[in-house]
């Protein structure tokens, strides 16, 4: 395959280690030969992963097996992954009965529950780039790269750099779309036995991730082989953080769940970067974007983002970067905050529980998602792209050539959340 950009891309870097970091290297390394381009996976070893389990999406199954080029029982059995079929809601909307959100084709379709930081390990082993363990204090766009500026050594230009360095210290107006009608903010994360009781063999069961709506907010249940991953998701303006820890205490008791390790308590922002893309460098993960993980979007979205931008920089000549980047950004922040939008969409019915948070986000802070998604301060359409997503759902008949519509998720993934909240 002829690829006319190939030739611009010398000297490629990736900042930083996590899921997003080791999917960009690995995917860079996929296509450009170590041979004929120089390519930096840079990190600061100093900084710990937090081995926190996480869903995926299907599309990451065959990417998995691509970069990696072992047998996706091998990747399974190393992520200590068990197979997700889909997400299954407890207690949340009107109807208050419990209803799943099945990949498509149902029961077919399927992804991983993995650990992160085992993900990581994977990749990164597979991967031929050069290392570089270093603080990074700095990265900036050049009129013909991009310099990354270290701590301790002299900065170094690239022709493209991916920045997975994480979340933004705080948010800015100018630089980030606050994605304010998601009303959660905070992840209690505890470690718990596993439910498996053969660990060593492969899993080939239906599992799901499961999202029991709580008081407080919500709680993920991601079931691995090595253990079982909780997180109770809330809003920690609204709720205490003893109140929250009582409450996660009184579920794991039900379930009975006599014993777990306290991973973490997280702080997260549910944003978008208006400057996701400039043509020499692309953030990536959550340096790019973020949403509470309750349809599992962060690893999904990272693969979007490293897809796009290594497409069009390797199949598009170098003298149409000026007019490619904005287009590319515009793209990735339109499907991005399309995502956001079907996560919030899930609070628009409640739970069946009335209680201060979900009357806060039923109530007060899903009705905002108009106003902040309004196109003339988003410059993007994704705002009425899901309104007639939420049309085509009041048809008393969806006529067939408007079954393969999506925003963000197809059609199916809208009817199947709708019809589950009772909405």
């Amino acid at each position: 395959m002829i690829q006319p950009g190939k030739q611009f891309l010398k000297r490629v870097a990736v900042v930083g280690r996590g899921t997003a970091g080791s999917l960009a290297a690995a995917n860079i390394a996929r296509f450009l030969p170590e041979n004929e381009h120089e390519i930096h996976h840079i990190y600061d070893s100093r900084i710990p992963t937090i081995g926190v389990g996480e869903g995926s999406w299907p599309s990451l199954v065959q990417e998995l097996k691509q970069l990696t080029n072992l047998p996706h029982e091998e990747i399974q059995q190393r992520l200590k992954g068990t197979r997700k079929y889909g997400v299954a809601f407890e207690g949340w909307g009107r109807r208050k009965r419990d209803f799943t959100h099945f990949f498509t084709p149902q029961q077919v379709s399927y992804a991983y529950h993995l650990s992160a930081d085992l993900l990581a390990d994977l990749l990164l082993e597979n991967t031929p780039t050069q290392h570089i363990d270093a603080n990074v204090v700095g990265i900036t766009s050049e009129e013909d790269g991009a310099s990354v500026e270290f701590e301790d050594r002299s900065a170094e230009t690239y022709d493209l750099v991916f920045d997975a360095r994480g979340f933004p210290r705080g948010l800015d107006a100018d630089q980030h779309i606050d994605i304010s009608f998601i009303p959660t903010n905070t992840a209690v994360i505890r470690r718990c036995p596993t439910i498996f009781t053969e660990q060593d063999r492969l899993i080939t069961e239906h599992t799901y991730t499961r999202a029991i709506a709580r008081p407080h907010g919500w709680v993920f249940v991601i079931p691995l082989t090595a253990h079982t991953s909780y997180g109770y998701i809330f809003n920690r303006d609204v709720s205490s953080l003893e109140a929250v820890e009582s409450d996660f205490d009184e579920l794991l008791e039900s379930e009975a769940v006599s014993e777990f390790e306290q991973r973490a308590v997280l702080q997260f922002p549910n944003f978008v970067h208006r400057q996701l893309y400039d043509g020499v460098v692309a953030r990536v993960g959550n340096a790019a974007a973020f949403m509470e993980p309750l349809e599992a979007t962060a690893i999904v979205s990272a693969q979007l983002q490293i897809g796009m931008v290594l497409h069009m920089r390797l199949n598009r000549s170098i003298e149409h970067l000026k007019r490619d980047a904005p287009m590319v950004n515009r793209f990735l922040i339109n499907t991005v905050l399309r995502y956001g939008l079907f996560v919030g969409w899930h609070y628009a019915c409640g739970s069946q529980y009335d209680s201060e948070f979900w009357n806060f986000a039923r109530d007060k802070v899903w009705s905002q998602h108009p106003t902040v998604a309004d196109p003339k301060k988003v410059d993007c359409d994704a705002l009425e792209r899901f309104e007639d997503m939420l049309r085509l759902l009041e048809c008393p008949v969806i006529e067939r050539e408007d079954w393969h519509k999506t925003c963000a998720v197809p059609l199916t993934s809208y009817a199947q959340i709708s019809q589950g909240l009772g909405y």
